[in-house]
């Protein structure tokens, strides 16, 4: 009893000496002290004191209780010397290896940083293959320069232009840096193939009148536009058709990141190149937020998450980007688009917000939104439960749907994600490591969980005191019903913000000769366990049919995303290449079983992610020949010149071009 706290109707597994499972209370504060500690919350995956912080150039001081809208801009181009060019995230974060051969997590920004990861090594080579004596060392950015082919110049366009943008640049390091997302494809060309083509130039806008002179000129002189965000697209969506002839212009917003902030309406206008981290601050300074925190929130901006319909790790509470958006700008070949009236809902024909949701750069550049805020949340408690097995785990996801109880965030993730996530834990002390053993002893000795069955489910509650009591105690409760054991908020809080270092490990295992990637899916609520083991299976077959066996891929799955009638479902993978023919084709072949079984089983074919050139071949499987027409008669009503030529979704393709790499 000195060791476990009983909370009715569940055991939990935190010692009542090491944390508390209740919320906090709030005491008298200032305003200013609530919105610091609360912002700390929401950014702290970050440190405290390395983390991004934003340069101000100009602000306005803060009146919540003001009804005119005020604004700043932020900016964080000083942050894009940090970046790794062919990689993931800042060059002075990732998992590397000390002397001693431990796995480490690099840097100072991440409250990971610093921390010795014991056990990472051992599971990576018993369960991935992973030899970490055994390196696959990069090209150097020399050698891929090298193949950046000079640029096609325009030079009516840019006569056109002059004047009309903050920066430009024919750099080839800044075309190459702008030519590609994040897909497992584009960062293995990055260390040791090439691109076929690249942008021929990359011009930054600061302003919305910047924009609309740029697009009117590629326009009136036949040049391609392709807008690029933050760069985390993982579609394919941002890499260049090979066989394009005309210029190719990359339009990054970053400089155009603006924030207006209307408390009487509670509402903000966005442009489209303020990123996550960056809005939430200045929100923070109102004591708001905007609740839309994807895994990218660090690196994506606003103008992407609407191109892509994107959603958060907390749409429970906030909702996903379409329900956050009142309204959009998008600048087009044929004028500028966006829908004046802000009310809250209007019926005036099909939503022109729907004709931009998604779009994916191919029917303009996104240049701003005006989104709902919301009041920092007063309590925001992470948690964490244990099932049995995976099923059950489910049950307890399809219970929480039915009745409509589900808190901010809450994550299940299948046994194999359960057992890589323990192998991620940091060093602990001796006495902690003797109260895990005891832990560990109750859940597969006394309860007789077995260790290759278990799972797990992060949660994040967030609202007021009282709303987050009653959302834990109703979340346990139902938790008991499926044989759930309470993990505690530590485990809970890890989980949730490993999400957010998830993409330093595809690094780390390129470096040793493992390729890996994740991808995404809805279902409906009857076919999420079915599609969780057969897609699984179809990897596991698509890999042996290449010869991947010894050791055979890692796959695994976790349920992210609750909805009324269904799920968002995550699939990761990935294996040992050394010896592999054409490892690049393999996988890329595996991921399209993957994603052909998924549609067989009425999976969607994106959940967030998006279409890009990745999955365009699959476009009529998902909308039908109908809906494809639809969109390609938009395409050429709304840009027929076909100025924003990326081909994302297969629009604008000519036909019989490939779309792919």
């Amino acid at each position: 009893s000195r060791v476990f706290r009983y909370n009715r109707p569940t055991m939990s597994l935190e010692s009542s000496s090491m944390s508390e499972q209740v919320s906090e209370h709030i005491f008298a504060e200032s305003r200013d002290e609530v919105a610091a500690r609360r912002l700390n919350r929401t950014l702290q995956h970050l440190s405290p004191t390395e983390g991004p912080q934003p340069e101000l150039l100009s602000s306005v001081p803060c009146a919540a209780s003001s009804s005119a809208p005020t604004a700043s801009s932020l900016s964080w181009a000083k942050n894009l010397d940090n970046l790794k060019w062919n990689g993931w995230g800042y060059k002075d974060s990732g998992f590397l290896m000390n002397d001693k051969g431990q796995v480490y997590f690099a840097g100072k920004r991440y409250e990971l940083a610093g921390s010795v990861l014991p056990h990472f090594r051992g599971w990576a080579e018993k369960v991935a293959g992973v030899d970490p004596t055994k390196m696959s060392p990069p090209q150097q950015p020399e050698d891929i320069l090298r193949h950046v082919a000079s640029p096609i110049k325009n030079e009516a366009f840019l006569r056109a232009i002059n004047g009309q943008y903050a920066e430009i640049s024919f750099d080839a390091s800044e075309r190459l840096f702008h030519a590609h997302g994040h897909t497992c494809q584009e960062i293995y060309k990055l260390r040791w193939g090439k691109f076929g083509r690249v942008p021929d130039v990359v011009i930054w806008p600061a302003s919305s009148d910047h924009v609309e002179a740029i697009v009117a000129a590629a326009n009136a002189h036949n040049v391609v536009i392709i807008p690029y965000g933050g760069g985390t697209s993982v579609t394919d969506a941002l890499e260049p058709p090979v066989d394009e002839t005309r210029m190719i212009v990359s339009l990054p917003t970053k400089r155009m990141n603006k924030i207006r902030v209307d408390i009487e309406n509670m509402t903000a206008f966005i442009e489209a190149g303020a990123v996550g981290v960056d809005i939430e601050r200045e929100l923070s300074k109102y004591g708001m937020t905007l609740g839309h925190e994807p895994d990218s929130h660090e690196f994506s901006s606003m103008g992407g998450w609407v191109a892509t319909r994107a959603s958060g790790m907390r749409k429970n509470v906030y909702g996903n980007i379409e329900d956050i958006l009142l309204s959009a700008t998008i600048v087009t070949p044929t004028g500028t688009i966006s829908r004046p009236c802000h009310a809250p809902r209007i019926s005036t024909g099909p939503d022109v917000n729907e004709f931009i949701l998604g779009s994916e750069g191919m029917l303009g550049v996104i240049t701003d939104a005006t989104v709902k805020i919301k009041p920092l949340p007063e309590a925001h408690v992470y948690g964490s439960i244990v099932f049995p097995t995976f099923e059950a785990g489910v049950q307890f996801m399809k219970e929480l749907s039915r009745r409509r109880a589900a808190p901010a965030s809450v994550r299940l993730v299948d046994n194999e994600q359960f057992i890589f996530a323990q192998a991620l834990k940091p060093g602990v002390s001796t006495f902690r490591q003797m109260l895990d053993a005891v832990k560990k002893w109750y859940v597969t000795g006394y309860k007789g969980y077995a260790v290759n069955d278990m799972c797990a489910a992060t949660l994040l509650f967030e609202g007021t005191k009282e709303q987050v009591d009653a959302e834990q105690k109703l979340v346990y409760k139902i938790a008991h019903t499926y044989g759930g054991l309470v993990g505690g908020p530590e485990n809970g809080k890890r989980g949730y913000l490993l999400t957010f270092l998830i993409a330093y490990l595809r690094d780390y295992g390129f470096d040793h000769f493992f390729v890996s990637e994740s991808f995404e899916t809805s279902v409906k609520a009857k076919d999420v366990l079915q599609v969780c083991v057969r897609v699984k299976e179809r990897i596991r077959k698509a890999a042996a049919a290449r010869g991947i066996v010894h050791p055979p891929p890692f796959v695994s799955s976790r349920v992210t995303q609750i909805y009324d009638t269904g799920f968002a479902v995550y699939f990761y993978f990935g294996f040992v290449f050394a010896g592999v023919k054409d490892p690049l084709e393999a996988f890329s072949q595996i991921e399209v079983e993957a994603r052909d079984e998924i549609l067989k089983l009425g999976g969607s074919l994106s959940h967030h992610h998006g279409v890009g050139k990745l999955r365009a071949y699959a476009m009529e499987d998902a909308i039908g020949k109908a809906g494809v027409d639809m969109l390609q008669g938009l395409k050429r009503t709304i840009d027929p010149k076909n100025v924003f030529g990326a081909r994302n979704m297969g629009l604008g393709a000519p036909p019989g071009a490939s779309l792919h790499h």
